[in-house]
């Protein structure tokens, strides 16, 4: 049985697959259908990622992604955590980084992206700094 922390995430996510999909049944109401993504830590289970489209579908992922190279982004995304889906902070900023060079095919300057994180540890939305994201585009450039 599942205590009500663990099934706010999925009630909550139904809510808004359930609203896509009515959204699609209307013309006037077809620029509200969206792919939306849901991320949470869930206090029994740990952080949760879900992604819901505009048809009311939603699963949950370990990684993903949504947009126009999207499923170039989820085969590289696949292929890094193949072997190892547990990565460490550094190593899910650094991959989440290679994977839009990788699809974009350009080295970035720390300037131009942002970075915004969520840690288990203290929970509160993170803009990466600029020199934050130097050293993890250096570690990246030292790594290739």
């Amino acid at each position: 049985m599942s205590t009500p922390s663990s099934n706010t995430s999925c009630l909550m996510q139904c809510r808004i697959a359930d609203k896509s999909q009515v959204y699609t049944q209307h013309a006037y109401m077809r620029p509200l259908g969206v792919v939306a993504m849901i991320l949470g830590i869930d206090e029994e289970k740990g952080p949760q990622l879900f992604k819901c489209d505009p048809a009311g579908h939603f699963f949950g992922h370990k990684a993903t992604s949504a947009g126009g190279k999207e499923q170039e982004a989820i085969n590289f995304l696949e292929k890094k955590m193949k072997n190892d889906p547990e990565f460490t902070y550094e190593e899910t900023v650094q991959t989440a980084i290679s994977a839009l060079q990788s699809v974009l095919q350009e080295d970035f300057k720390a300037s131009e992206i942002e970075v915004g994180v969520v840690r288990k540890e203290d929970q509160v939305f993170k803009v990466l700094s600029t020199d934050e994201i130097d050293e993890h585009l250096t570690a990246i450039s030292e790594r290739d």
